[in-house]
């Protein structure tokens, strides 16, 4: 039985209905590696959102979200609570937005353990800190006593990634997780957060618009335009031989350091009127 499955979900805004995800189906199986790629305003975090249960209140949702035998659409909030933090959690694409300025990390992660499980003070202590730790915090118990504008950008990020995975979770969505990170920094967190999935054998939804952190920690790939899933496979299958002309132009548009110097950057438009040639 697939983890998660996704079939025929569309999300619709307001009284002029316009849809931000229409007719999307796909399965994440248990260990997955599953990307969603696609550019700013595909659907792609609306999507995550849905699956979260966390779309605002004008929102109108179509079709069925299934989570570990649970249907997502039709569970009460109170139910969806229960889920949401414990088997399903997510990596929020800028950590300073996602923590509580107003209170230290540590005390958020140790909530996060108290709405999931019976634990004393002194054991969630030491498993915040077991789990800053594991996720490459030094001096865990220093980092658990800073407020969020304490700590640097990458710190941040590894809170994030901790109380994701604090409570053992069977999903974890991540969405644009290293976007405010530089280089150097980001591919410490992605190796960090591969092997701490691998740890707690979580399935993974990565969401970006960058094709080459996809490529390297994605097995499978789902690529989204307006909202649909237009073309979805091995992540080495599609980018290597991508056959939708929005697929194309993402791979295009992702290599533009190969463009020689004078010469037009390919834009996406460009691949859809040579399909339609």
């Amino acid at each position: 039985m697939s983890l998660l499955t996704v079939d025929h979900l569309s999300v619709d805004f307001g009284r002029r209905r316009i849809k931000a995800v229409d007719d999307v189906s796909f399965r994440v199986e248990p260990g997955q590696r599953l990307g969603l790629v696609g550019a700013s305003g595909s659907g792609k975090t609306v999507l995550a959102s849905a699956i979260m249960g966390l779309l605002p209140d004008n929102a109108h949702v179509t079709g069925s979200i299934t989570f570990a035998g649970h249907d997502l659409t039709a569970l009460s909030d109170q139910a969806f609570s229960a889920l949401r933090g414990r088997k399903l959690t997510m990596v929020f694409q800028e950590p300073m937005t996602a923590l509580d300025p107003t209170m230290k990390v540590g005390r958020q992660a140790a909530e996060l353990i108290g709405l999931h499980r019976d634990s004393s003070n002194q054991a969630t202590r030491t498993r915040v800190e077991q789990i800053f730790d594991r996720v490459g915090l030094d001096h865990a118990s220093r980092i658990a006593e800073a407020y969020p504008h304490e700590l640097s950008g990458g710190q941040r990020q590894r809170v994030i990634i901790a109380m994701a995975l604090m409570n053992n979770p069977a999903l974890v969505i991540c969405d644009e997780p290293t976007t405010a990170l530089d280089t150097t920094v980001q591919a410490k967190v992605l190796a960090l957060l591969n092997e701490e999935l691998t740890a707690v054998n979580a399935a993974c939804l990565f969401i970006s618009h960058d094709l080459g952190l996809v490529s390297g920690v994605c097995t499978d790939v789902l690529v989204i335009h307006a909202g649909s899933i237009v073309e979805q496979g091995r992540a080495a299958d599609v980018f290597s031989r991508p056959q939708h002309p929005y697929t194309r132009g993402l791979v295009a548009t992702a290599s533009i350091e190969a463009v020689p110097p004078g010469h037009r950057l390919p834009v996406i438009e460009d691949f859809f009127e040579e399909a339609t040639r």
